[in-house]
């Protein structure tokens, strides 16, 4: 590691002692953020056991102190009621500057924590598109958006610049988190075995093919945010040099953030000394005009009435719109409009709402992630600390009133983290055997 730290040194000059310090520490920043999709920050503040205090990257990110453990086994965290996420990792969505109504494309999204940030921040309006390349990666970023209670979004498992030349000019704002040599990660990570400079040029110039294919999304005036989690100038100022050179139809400005410290005029770094790990972000705009494709047009397909029968019975008013669609044995809520699809990796679109299994209709789990309590007919909370939850989320049944039949919703401090069927004074667990607390 001596060529990586001798470049350190002359990125930072006489900051790079106190580089050091925080590279040799044993202790990361670890941060969480709130999802306002399901819960708002006072509310976490209350039924959490340790005390929030705020990063200076976005309004619902809070340092994590060095002595909590096991946050992802906490039954708020099942619920999506906060992420867990390296608080400079929060700045780039920051600087996207996310508007409820926009149509966002995350183009490099696994594992979720920056896609599900846009969501909150759309916040039920508009359309998320997260896109991972890598199969494995994108199934963990479809749970994660499921786990935060997404409605209005798209996960694709695609090639960018198939995705994005498929997509030209739809997008109002596109966030390119690049694959990059993780020099911001080298104390959390082993990552920092695998480092050389080859490896650095070989990611910058994998990463100006994504900005290139990334471009193509956005529509005229949109916005297309660059970020890395790491320092290498040839990966950060090099590559958004470069790209600028060769796209003038592109502008660096500003996004009103003063967290880090300012490179290329307007673009961000994060060092270990600024508060968070390591980070660097950059806000672009496309002053040129591109076509644009169409929204298909909503579905005519006939559904089947006794669906919704289905739908009535365990939400109220149908809080995912009137309009279903059948995809095989799936029943999909078309919560968002999209364009044609045909020939795109689609993983997830809108909000699967059931399954048609034999002679019966059995719901699922991302719907009820999705609701609140008081959108389900029937519903039963249990507190945080509850020997209830936990036998929950081990996957165990759960006695209740025997008034209550059906499926029902659980949740935990007003916050739904899943469903089971009630019969007979006794809850059968639904909670997905992958998800459950061993």
């Amino acid at each position: 590691m001596e060529n990586f730290l001798n470049r350190m040194k002359s990125l930072l000059g006489d900051e790079y002692d106190e580089y050091l310090q925080y590279y040799n520490s044993f202790e990361n920043f670890r941060g969480i953020r709130v999802n306002t999709l399901k819960c708002s920050s006072d509310k976490l503040g209350e039924l959490l056991d340790f005390e929030l205090q705020s990063t200076p990257f976005c309004a619902e990110g809070f340092y994590v102190p060095p002595f909590v453990r096991s946050l992802g086994n906490n039954p708020l965290h099942h619920a999506g009621a906060f992420y867990i996420q390296e608080p400079s990792a929060t700045s780039a969505v920051t600087m996207l500057g996310v508007e409820q109504g926009d149509k966002v494309l995350d183009l490099c999204a696994a594992p979720g924590g920056k896609s599900t940030q846009i969501a909150a921040k759309l916040g039920g309006t508009g359309l998320l598109w997260s896109n991972e390349i890598v199969r494995n990666r994108a199934i963990i970023l479809l749970s994660n958006i499921e786990r935060v209670g997404v409605r209005n979004s798209v996960v694709s498992n695609c090639r960018p610049d198939v995705l994005c030349e498929k997509l030209t000019g739809y997008f109002d704002k596109v966030l390119v988190d690049a694959p990059c040599s993780g020099e911001g990660m080298f104390r959390k990570n082993s990552a920092a075995q695998e480092w050389s400079v080859e490896h650095v040029r070989s990611c910058a110039e994998r990463q100006l093919k994504i900005l290139n294919s990334a471009k193509l999304a956005l529509k005229e005036n949109g916005v297309l945010v660059y970020s890395t989690c790491t320092f290498s100038e040839e990966e950060n100022e090099g590559v958004i040099t470069r790209f600028l050179s060769e796209n003038p139809d592109f502008v660096i400005e500003d996004s009103g953030v003063s967290f880090g410290r300012p490179t290329l005029e307007f673009a961000r770094r994060v060092f270990p000394m600024d508060g968070g790990e390591g980070h660097f972000a950059v806000r672009l705009r496309k002053t040129s005009g591109t076509y644009s494709v169409p929204d298909d047009s909503p579905s005519q397909q006939k559904i089947p009435e006794y669906i919704y029968d289905f739908y009535n019975d365990i939400f109220m008013d149908r809080p995912f719109g009137e309009q279903l669609e059948l995809c095989g044995d799936k029943i999909i809520a078309a919560t968002v409009r999209l364009p044609d699809t045909k020939g795109l990796a689609i993983l997830n679109k809108g909000l699967k709402l059931g399954e048609i299994r034999k002679n019966r209709v059995e719901p699922c789990h991302q719907a009820f992630m999705a609701s609140e309590p008081h959108e389900l007919t029937r519903s039963v909370d249990f507190d945080v600390n509850s020997y209830e939850i936990k036998k929950f989320l081990h996957g165990e049944q759960l006695p209740i009133s025997g008034d209550i039949k059906g499926f029902t919703g659980v949740s935990v401090n007003g916050i739904t983290v899943g469903f089971g069927k009630a019969s007979n004074g006794v809850l059968k667990n639904k909670y997905p055997k992958g998800l459950r607390l061993l």
